[in-house]
């Protein structure tokens, strides 16, 4: 049988270890997430009317709004044609990490490829909003030939403040924000998505970025390659897609390390007590 004394040192150790577990776990409950760190989920909706446009996978980065991917009124580039003409980021987002090599880049697409009407899809990344506090997308309009959603100012959607919290909840388009790049001529025969169409075939158009949604009833009546037939069905009122966001913290290292100590704590105390409870037959010392 343990002397009184020992038992008392025990019970005293064990009441210390079991306070500084608690204080840990404690101390990893009360602390306050990074500043400007958080996980920011993407969520991406076509709200076009059924059978009207579907749209190629969002290409899109929170930065710190010196990516200018395009401007109204001038001739399109590299970077935007290649998004406008075949739904694909491979010279905008090298563009982008170019220009801009802190921002978090990627790429948002629906299960089926296309976004069609009535779809949705979401993504989460990493961001630290003291850094790329802007948000910049673009997203092939389809059927069409060079048709595209997308903002041209960089710094026009500040979705973050530097803390973290959202300043903008969901970034709409209309069928009046739908862009023209310019530079490809009306086909249908070269559009993307259409069952006729070949996408790698193209005629040059030489013009410049310009508002244009009147030109998708042209593919009115053709069967798409989603195997629907196309019908615009849009007016200048017309909703057709939203982007919208949300945020969660993301917590601090040491916060992740205190954690850990109070549970290696806890389990110390477990193994210990086994041990005791072993050494003395399973049962608990008078």
């Amino acid at each position: 049988m343990m002397s009184t004394s020992t038992e008392a040192i025990s019970s005293h150790g064990k009441k210390a270890a079991i306070a500084a577990a608690c204080t840990l776990c404690a101390m990893t409950i009360g602390l306050p997430s990074h500043a400007a760190t958080v996980a920011v989920t993407v969520n991406v909706q076509n709200l076009a009317p059924g059978n009207s446009v579907s749209f190629a996978p969002l290409r899109f980065g929170f930065n710190n709004g010196t990516f200018d991917a395009f401007n109204f009124g001038q001739a399109a580039t590299a970077p935007i044609i290649s998004v406008a003409e075949g739904g694909s980021g491979s010279a905008w987002l090298p563009a982008f990490a170019a220009a801009d090599p802190m921002a978090v880049i990627g790429s948002l697409a629906a299960p089926t490829g296309a976004l069609l009407p009535g779809g949705s899809a979401s993504t989460t990344v990493i961001v630290d909003s003291a850094v790329n506090p802007f948000f910049t997308f673009a997203s092939m309009v389809v059927p069409s030939n060079d048709f595209f959603i997308g903002n041209d100012s960089p710094t026009r959607f500040r979705v973050l403040d530097a803390a973290g919290n959202l300043l903008i909840n969901a970034i709409g388009q209309k069928s009046t924000d739908i862009w023209d790049a310019g530079s490809e001529a009306f086909n249908p025969l070269n559009a993307a998505f259409l069952a006729i169409g070949n996408n790698d075939l193209r005629t040059p158009q030489n013009g410049v970025v310009n508002f244009n949604f009147a030109e998708l009833a042209g593919f009115d009546g053709l069967t798409t390659a989603a195997s629907y037939v196309f019908s615009s069905g849009l007016s200048a009122t017309s909703d057709i897609y939203r982007i919208s966001f949300s945020v969660a913290a993301v917590p601090e290292p040491e916060t992740y390390a205190l954690m850990g100590g109070g549970l290696l704590a806890l389990r110390w105390l477990a193994r210990r007590r086994k041990a005791t409870e072993g050494g003395n037959g399973g049962r608990a010392t008078a």
